[in-house]
């Protein structure tokens, strides 16, 4: 990578600009939904599925794409995907059918996977474990933060202004410009000098956790069972090819199973959070879709006030001190969401200083836990690490909204706002068992001591 200081904060910008339309991108499709629905004449099924195709592909070929990196160059990979993801919104902007516009959304998943895979491997390259890694890891955080809020509110004021189709040319307006400054802020990163590909475990890995998240958003028991039984033959063929997608002894590694574990327990909660509360600002509280948007202005911001804060307490707390600080603080404001939700209240005095909480929290439980996981990667191995803990995320966050959703609904009965609401604190509720597990399972991690660095090397490999 281009080592002048300059040069590193323009492609950290670059990076953070990218999973800050990925975070966006989630939310704004979210907001357009029922105007997608009247458009194009689809029920709720159909509108369903808008969102989920995205999610299965997005979440299915995490995996392949970071390992995919590694062999074949991170910068090619991260702008070949910026590419797929425009092309596919285009298709979607240009959609006029509900069967198009979720063949479309599936594309811009797979897309976004490989994007999203290489953008998280490059910043690994860039920036070597150790303070300014904590630092980047807060910029990307900050703007995860950021992307919900943002998403959210632009959804509502383009469906509003220009119609739903002007969500997905922005994606394509943002992705464009992201890949042309790739060539002048990123160099090519590291490509594995080793050739060959487990064709066998890439399709085994990456047809097992399709399948897996299919399972989970469309509740399907047969599509889990043909998941789980595709993970198993990937399981096998890990250890008998001479070169595994995934070496079985990179899964070997404490703090990196730990770590990854942690990350899905954080998604767990933090991610049907947003919905929830979103759902109980609109549907309880009576606000629109933008003013329920705006509402997590305040816990955005936080977030983004923390994040470039969280390195200094590492520094000073050490990181597993500093993770269980994290998860101790989203089990508070879990805990306190839940008991302030009132069928009655507003939002200054039910969502808005428990909301500050988490806002706090996030970014420490995302960047300690994605230090931890990335920690030992070797520079071959960034693309793989990048895979495991991105995929780690995704299966938490749509594990999470599949069990805290189900909850709500049981809990709730009827549609009336006090029934609603006690749908929505029992849901709260298990999201803060989560973050409870997760803050006792975070006093365990420990990092192995670091290794002599090796001499630094500004490029290697392939630089296209």
């Amino acid at each position: 990578m281009k080592g002048t200081s300059g040069n590193r904060r323009g492609a950290l910008g670059l990076l953070a600009a990218t999973q800050l339309l990925m975070i966006m991108d989630t939310a704004i499709i979210n907001v357009a939904l029922p105007s997608v629905g009247d458009d194009l004449g689809a029920g709720s099924a159909g509108l369903s599925w808008v969102a989920n195709a995205y999610l299965i592909t997005f979440g299915g070929l995490l995996l392949l794409g970071g390992r995919t990196a590694d062999l074949f160059g991170h910068r090619r990979l991260f702008i070949g995907g910026l590419a797929l993801l425009a092309a596919a919104s285009a298709v979607g902007g240009l959609a006029q059918s509900t069967g198009a516009l979720i063949a479309a959304r599936a594309v811009q998943g797979v897309g976004a996977a490989l994007a999203a895979a290489a953008a998280f491997a490059l910043l690994l390259i860039l920036f070597a474990d150790g303070p300014a890694r904590h630092k980047a890891l807060g910029a990307f955080a900050a703007m995860g933060g950021l992307g919900g809020v943002l998403g959210t509110v632009l959804g509502g004021v383009l469906t509003d202004l220009l119609g739903w189709r002007s969500t997905f040319w922005l994606n394509v307006a943002v992705a464009a410009v992201l890949g042309l400054l790739a060539p002048r802020l990123l160099e090519g990163g590291t490509r594995g000098a080793e050739r060959g590909f487990d064709l066998l475990g890439a399709l085994t890995a990456t047809g097992g956790l399709g399948l897996v998240a299919y399972a989970l958003v469309g509740r399907s028991p047969v599509a889990g069972v043909a998941g789980a039984g595709l993970l198993a033959v990937f399981a096998v063929t890990e250890t008998r090819v001479a070169r595994p997608l995934v070496p079985p002894a990179v899964l070997k590694r404490p703090a990196l199973r730990l770590a990854n574990g942690l990350s899905a327990l954080a998604q767990m909660a933090l991610f049907p959070m947003f919905f929830l509360v979103s759902l109980y600002l609109q549907s309880v509280l009576g606000q629109s879709p933008l003013a329920g948007g705006l509402g997590l202005l305040p816990l955005s911001l936080v977030v983004v006030a923390t994040a470039p804060l969280t390195g200094r307490l590492i520094f000073r707390l050490g990181l597993g001190r500093t993770m269980t600080l994290g998860f101790g603080l989203l089990l508070a404001g879990m805990v306190w969401l839940a008991l302030a939700l009132s069928a009655h209240g507003t939002f200054a005095t039910t969502v808005l200083a428990p909301s500050l909480v988490l806002g706090a929290a996030l970014p420490l439980v995302m960047v300690t836990t994605n230090v931890a996981a990335t920690a030992e990667a070797t520079p071959e191995e960034t693309g793989l690490a990048s895979g495991l803990i991105n995929t780690s995320q995704q299966f938490g966050s749509v594990l999470g909204l599949a069990v805290l959703v189900a909850v709500a609904t049981t809990r709730t009965g009827t549609a009336t706002p006090q029934a609603e609401t006690a749908g929505f604190q029992a849901a709260l509720l298990v999201g803060a068992a989560f973050a409870a597990a997760a803050a006792l399972l975070s006093v365990r991690l420990s990092l192995p001591a670091p290794a002599p660095a090796p001499p630094r090397q500004d490029r290697v490999g392939d630089p296209r």
